[in-house]
């Protein structure tokens, strides 16, 4: 082992200690298909027209927090109907980023636009809080470490980004299509993804291990 002249070992041979790790937002755990049908059942028993709204939207959307919470009414809907499609810019990149709206979205969003008199120009999430115009991030992760909780589940294992990585995780479970989970994030590169999503190099070659040349 390298050292300096104060016998240190050097610098430039240091590993950084996160290297291979998923650290801070990474570490929250996407949620496995019982666990989002378990919450979404709750919600629906409970009426929660909002939470509910909130939890699908944000599942669909796989936006990061700021966006998910700043979004208007004018970006879901259109002709007084819920679009199946829409694209939002990021305020993270700058870049538009496309995402769907399935069938139970999109019902409970009209529920609760019908229900809290949203109109085009509104925000979709209002703040209880009059400094605030729309849901901060702050009360959004509240909002998901309570209905954590609600389900059996450890909050401290859960967050924001377990919203913006649940579907994202399943599809790439489900087709290895890594090119398509990083345009579905808004990724600008593909090793972003990779990072995000976890992938260890035993994943990769199982997958590789799939295509036949």
């Amino acid at each position: 082992m390298l050292t300096d002249p104060d016998g240190f070992e050097s610098s430039a041979l240091r590993t950084p200690w996160n290297k291979g790790r998923l650290v801070g937002q990474n570490q929250k755990r996407p949620h496995k298909p019982k666990d989002v049908w378990s919450i979404r059942v709750r919600l629906e028993i409970a009426g929660s027209l909002r939470d509910l709204a909130l939890f699908n939207l944000a599942i669909d959307s796989k936006l990061r927090a700021c966006d998910l919470v700043s979004l208007r009414v004018d970006d879901i809907l259109s002709d007084g109907r819920i679009r199946e499609r829409t694209t939002v810019v990021q305020q993270k990149t700058a870049r538009p980023v496309q995402f769907e709206l399935t069938a139970a979205t999109r019902n409970a969003l009209a529920a609760w636009i019908d229900q809290a008199g949203r109109r085009p120009g509104d925000y979709l999430f209002i703040s209880r809080l009059r400094k605030s115009p729309h849901l901060s991030t702050r009360q959004y992760a509240r909002i998901v470490h309570g209905r954590v909780e609600s389900a059996g589940l450890d909050s401290s294992a859960y967050g924001t980004h377990t919203m913006r990585r649940t579907k994202a995780a399943q599809i790439y479970r489900k087709t290895g299509n890594l090119r398509a989970v990083q345009l579905l994030l808004g990724h600008t590169k593909l090793e972003s993804t990779v990072r995000y999503l976890g992938i260890e190099v035993e994943d990769a070659l199982a997958i590789s291990e799939q295509v036949e040349l």
